[in-house]
């Protein structure tokens, strides 16, 4: 995969003056939010403007596959792999005119970074709305997300519930909360569940991270290969994410196709991978420890479990789920038990099964329009992290992306000064390829010597 010139599909160029489009760009560091960006993006949109989008992807470890990029579904009209410094610096020399809307689907290091590179790139000059938010449910460091999220024009809260909390952070350290704007999951729809299918289908949504140890995976495996033995007039999947070698947003050292091989199961089992909406098309009951998965199926009416078995623990992520009504077990399960969840939690968590997911992004739109309207155009980008109040974090936050505490690239930053040639780009995909084997295949063996 590493080393494949393949790995991107083609890049398809539209001039903007042919469609008079709103311009948007997306830059991505993982499959995962670049599908959160990329929806994100044509859910901000008004449904009436013609739009262009292009896509960067931030080169890492989690750099998205061809496979993985076709199975978002979503097209870009230009698509291409950047380091940080490439990507400031076609923010600055866009030949076609400055975008209009920028959306960061970056983890908080690489948001906040970006947004300081930016700040430096535009200074006091015309700069788009730039927007960010998270990819699913906020289950883990809170604060720290949230104020490396701060300084974008927008941090979209994908939940009521998510856009208090929001607030209440900023505001509680004496940061702007105006930002803060809530919306839903942009990933969301799909026809409703009316019924059975037959056979009835059982869907395992496996989580690349969570659990994130070999016994506990193995277990979950275990209770879901006995499920179909137990009932051999069902269909049990177990859905993936990625395949042997890609990587996602969690990096996955024990992957389920590897410990499937020391099961025996049934005729009725099977791996799946592809769409989830797909997959929800004809689901029955999904399970799942804690996977946005959930959300989606809760969205259309499929009835949804949580599990417990490994207890409701904050590092599961299962903990959101409380009063949800979905928390169940295995042996509850295989006794028949389908859950049904609470309508009021079900609201505050932004699963707008009621129908409302129509108008969720009506506010975000009106926003943007505004902002692009505002008179004299928009203010430099100020997040609250700054050499004042975060000297001793922020200097770090920024030197992993190459840029020094004023958010210029520093010297000898990759591509700082020119475009990358044929040549270095072979050398990077190459590069790319060993760190990426190093990361999933060397590193989990050396910790597991260490822990002989």
């Amino acid at each position: 995969m590493g080393g494949s010139s393949e790995w991107l599909p083609s890049v398809i160029d539209v001039p903007a003056s042919a469609t008079n489009s709103l311009r948007v760009a997306v830059l991505a560091d993982s499959d995962t939010r670049w599908k959160w960006g990329a929806l994100t993006a044509q859910r901000l949109t008004p449904r009436a403007a013609g739009v262009r989008l292009d896509g960067y992807l931030l080169r890492g470890r989690a750099t998205p596959t061809a496979r993985q990029l076709r199975e978002v579904g979503v097209r870009a009209d230009s698509l291409r792999e950047v380091t940080g410094v490439e990507f400031l610096r076609a923010m600055t020399e866009d030949p076609d005119g400055r975008y209009d809307v920028l959306v960061l689907a970056l983890v908080g290091g690489g948001v906040q970074a970006m947004l300081h590179g930016l700040r430096a790139a535009w200074g006091p000059g015309p700069r788009p709305v730039v927007v960010t938010g998270y990819v699913g449910v906020v289950y883990e460091k809170l604060a720290d997300g949230l104020l490396l999220r701060h300084g974008a024009d927008l941090v979209l809260a994908n939940s009521r519930h998510d856009a208090d909390r929001f607030r209440a952070v900023y505001e509680g350290v004496g940061a702007d909360a105006s930002a803060v704007t809530e919306v839903a999951l942009p990933f969301l729809g799909g026809a409703p569940y009316t019924g059975a299918h037959e056979p009835f289908t059982v869907v395992f949504a496996a989580q690349p991270s969570v659990p994130d140890n070999r016994r506990d995976r193995a277990y979950l495996l275990g209770r879901l290969v006995e499920h179909a033995r137990r009932h051999p007039e069902r269909e049990v999947l177990l859905k993936l994410r990625s395949k042997p070698g890609e990587h996602t947003t969690h990096i996955e050292e024990l992957p389920y196709q590897k410990l499937v091989q020391a099961q025996d199961p049934p005729a009725n089992f099977r791996l799946v991978y592809g769409h989830m909406g797909e997959v929800l098309d004809r689901t029955d009951l999904l399970v799942t420890v804690s996977s946005t998965a959930a959300l989606e199926a809760l969205h259309r009416r499929v009835p949804t479990a949580v599990l417990t078995d490994l207890g409701v623990r904050e590092s599961l992520g299962n903990h959101h789920f409380t009063g949800s009504g979905c928390l169940a077990s295995w042996d509850q399960l295989d006794a028949g038990h389908r859950p049904v969840p609470d309508e009021e939690w079900l609201a505050r968590q932004g699963v707008a099964a009621d129908g409302s997911y129509g108008t969720a992004f009506d506010t975000a739109r009106e926003r943007i329009a505004e902002l692009l309207d505002r008179p004299g155009g928009l203010p430099p980008l100020d997040p609250y992290y700054t050499s004042e109040t975060a000297p001793g974090y922020l200097p770090g936050i920024l030197a992993r992306h190459h840029l020094g505490p004023d958010g210029a690239p520093l010297p000898g930053a990759p591509a700082a000064d020119r475009a990358p040639g044929p040549v270095r780009q072979i050398v990077r995909r190459a590069a790319r390829g060993a760190y990426r084997h190093g990361v999933q295949r060397v590193a989990p063996v050396i910790r597991r010597m260490g822990e002989l």
